[in-house]
């Protein structure tokens, strides 16, 4: 949990077809240099969400962004890596709200103010996600178990939000993700 934002591995396809596993293998050299870079940019925070696919070197970004130079700019960055032929970026940028604003704040210090995620807010890279859109909330990211994405769900729901939807997975659901994928 370590990583400075959650980005939501999507499956690379079907089974790697004998001759194509070379292609597979680079498909996961890519996507793991996607995260790299999307976590090694400095204006990402909790309250953005990104999302990568990778087939046959096209990255597909999905998401949704507070601000849109970040937008560009994660679309730049994922275009220099080695490997990668095509970028469609499928970034959305949130509207501006002074309410919206104001709910990722109170969300946020309720989730990281709380002391069974204080674990996780001591983190550089805080694992959990606030994302606020027209008032309605989504929480991503990853949580080391059901009973802390339960738990965070509940801090989230009590600001008048229209809806929470708890999207977070646990550490064990995203290893078997990940061992599915390869």
């Amino acid at each position: 949990m370590s990583l400075r934002v959650f980005v939501l591995v999507f499956a690379l396809g079907m089974a790697p077809i004998p001759g194509f596993a070379g292609q597979h293998l680079e498909n996961l050299r890519i996507l793991d240099n996607v995260a790299a870079a999307v976590n090694a940019y400095p204006q990402f925070s909790i309250f953005d969400d990104v999302s990568a696919r990778v087939d046959d070197g096209v990255v597909t970004l999905t998401g949704k962004v507070t601000m849109g130079y970040k937008r560009g700019e994660l679309q730049r960055r994922v275009a220099g890596i080695a490997g990668v032929r095509q970028v469609v970026d499928q970034l959305t940028v949130l509207p501006v709200s002074g309410f919206d604003d104001d709910l990722r704040q109170r969300i946020a210090r309720a989730i990281y103010g709380n002391s069974n995620f204080w674990n996780y807010a001591i983190l550089p890279n805080p694992p959990i996600h606030i994302v606020v859109d027209r008032s309605h909330v989504t929480l991503t990211g990853v949580v080391r178990s059901d009973v802390d994405r339960r738990l965070a769900q509940a801090l989230a729901t009590q600001f008048g939000a229209l809806s929470v939807t708890n999207a977070l997975k646990t550490d064990e659901e995203m290893r078997s993700a990940r061992v599915a994928s390869k």
